[in-house]
């Protein structure tokens, strides 16, 4: 391009999380963007709304993405892979206005439900013939390579970096917090099957550690709450001492700043998560936000942050196979009783993420535009095209 076009970039996507708001403003800052929201499940550990938005946004119908996409007031189109009607809404108005296409991918396996596998094909040719994609991490990008993509870049998860890293305003306030307990275990995240609570609970068990030695905190709310509770219940209800004496406390959902104060009081943090039929970890904030605390994890295969890259074995953390009790309860001990390894971990696990910031993020998203020359950086570092703009599914 001889010229810069100063038309700004379209973001189609469901929701602007918390987390996410910073990310989409420092694009925003590098790249002009406006964001169109148009809602739709969420499968998020926060509210995807009422906080206000320092980016142009518009909330939108699905259907109506077509219209949008294909007005020609945009310099390019980037879709996320939410929204059933929303991504093919969104593709057919940039292929009609003849507008690069930019698919932002966080899919590292393909959901097996019924509805899911017939959109399996579909996707994939969106994979071959986007102009480029964004990725979540090299996981995400080494499963749309493998299925045709090219012109693929990587904008690495971020959360607030300054705000998680900050000291703590104050202890824990919740009365039920174990302030007595030496080791503080903590679960972060939707109470649901897909995230590992029911294996959480029976590697706990497992872990046959005694109270006051260590306790497990639980916040956050969900379907299998009530299981949560009745751990909570019975851990109480033994005895002190034994195999069976350490304590759960469900503490529900918290709020952003008693959140960093957990962590800040937390010794380890776990996330068990395990692959279903309709989900697997895209990535898992918490690490980011717990890692910032200088808080170590215990995380399964199952989790994007381990095969992205930001957890590394022995290095920040540990990581387990998925849907092992065995393996999990193994870990809480072993970090339960060596204080040296956990202190090591936390250290390192600050350091590494400390590039993974919102800028980084923004970096992504700039680099394929400016693969399609669509950058307002322009010549300054654009690449060249690396995909024809025009091409048809």
């Amino acid at each position: 391009m001889s010229a810069c076009d100063r038309r700004p970039a379209l973001f189609l996507t469901g929701h602007a999380p918390p987390d996410r708001i910073g990310a989409f403003a420092a694009l925003h800052e590098r790249e002009r963007i406006e964001v169109a929201l148009y809602g739709g499940r969420l499968r998020h550990g926060s509210s995807g709304g009422g906080l206000e938005l320092p980016f142009p946004h518009r909330m939108i119908s699905q259907r109506s993405a077509l219209p949008l996409a294909a007005s020609r007031r945009y310099r390019a189109v980037i879709c996320s892979l939410g929204g059933r009607l929303a991504l093919p809404a969104g593709w057919a108005g940039a292929r009609c206005a003849r507008t690069p296409l930019i698919l932002w991918s966080a899919l590292w396996s393909h959901p097996r439900s019924a509805a899911h596998l017939l959109s399996y094909a579909p996707l994939a040719r969106l994979y071959r013939s986007a102009d480029a994609l964004v990725t979540y991490g090299p996981h995400v990008s080494a499963y749309v390579r493998a299925r045709g993509a090219r012109n693929v870049h990587e904008a690495p998860q971020a959360v607030d970096n300054a705000f998680w890293s900050a000291p703590a305003t104050a202890p824990p306030e919740s009365p039920r917090w174990p302030a007595q307990s030496a080791v503080k275990f903590l679960y972060v995240g939707r109470l649901e099957r897909e995230k590992g609570i029911e294996v959480l609970l029976s590697a706990w068990r497992a872990a046959a550690l005694s109270a006051p030695s260590a306790a497990l905190i639980v916040a956050g709310s969900g379907s299998l709450s009530a299981l949560v509770a009745a751990a909570e219940h019975a851990s109480h209800s033994r005895p002190a001492e034994g195999a069976q004496g350490a304590a759960v406390v469900a503490l529900g959902p918290v709020s952003a700043p008693e959140l960093r104060n957990l962590y800040a009081a937390a010794d380890v943090l776990v996330l068990p998560s395990l692959p279903t039929r309709t989900f697997r970890e895209p990535w898992g904030l918490v690490v980011n936000e717990a890692f910032n605390q200088g808080v170590p994890v215990i995380a399964t295969d199952a989790v994007g942050a381990v095969a992205g890259g930001l957890v590394r074995s022995r290095r920040n953390g540990l990581i387990v196979r998925s849907a092992s009790a065995s393996a999990l309860a193994y870990a809480i001990r072993e970090l339960a009783h060596d204080e040296a390894l956990r202190k090591r971990l936390g250290v390192a696990a600050r350091a590494d993420v400390a590039s993974y910031t919102y800028e980084a993020w923004a970096e992504g998203f700039s680099a394929a535009l400016a693969s399609l020359g669509r950058s307002l950086r322009c010549g300054r570092d654009a690449g060249s095209v690396a995909r024809g703009a025009h091409g048809l599914l």
